[in-house]
């Protein structure tokens, strides 16, 4: 004995989840990935001024790396009117142990390292970043990085 098996149909319903998705799941899915995208970049949005900050201390302990290697080779440091372009050419080459690449004198907001000698409190020179928003004080993102500063933050052995 055989069975007919009869296909059965729900009907409209069945009809319209063939179809795909409407309008309103469509738009529910547009409304729930947009929350997770905001609340994204709300949490990652301080990280990045963060770590451009962290970036500039770094160039500002390269650029000082390669001062004092001019000092040495040089005998004294670069006047503020000569700057850090005796850094790099055409006043240096990759063959001076303080040659630095032109990019490299550029903080991570795209402007040059200011340089000043004399330093303050005795220090031989100062080089500073004017921080995101490129005029002096500040906070937070906006807020200056020097190397006056970078000198006090490190420990003491």
């Amino acid at each position: 004995m055989r069975r007919c098996v009869k296909s059965v149909s729900h009907g409209p319903v069945a009809a319209r989840r063939a179809r795909g998705m409407t309008l309103v799941e469509v738009l529910a899915v547009v409304v729930i990935l947009s929350l997770i995208a905001g609340t994204l970049y709300v949490g990652f949005a301080g990280s990045f001024g963060k770590a451009k900050r962290e970036l500039a201390k770094t160039g500002i302990s390269v650029v000082s790396g390669k001062l004092e290697a001019y000092r040495i080779e040089r005998g004294t440091y670069p006047t503020t009117d000569a700057g850090l372009a005796v850094l790099t050419a055409p006043a240096a080459n990759a063959q001076h142990s303080y040659y630095l690449p032109g990019e490299k004198l550029l903080d991570p907001w795209g402007r040059r390292y200011l340089y000043l000698t004399p330093g303050p409190d005795g220090e031989p020179f100062e080089l500073m970043s004017l921080g995101a928003d490129g005029k002096q004080g500040g906070t937070g993102e906006d807020e200056d990085v020097t190397s006056a500063r970078l000198r006090d933050e490190v420990p003491a052995p």
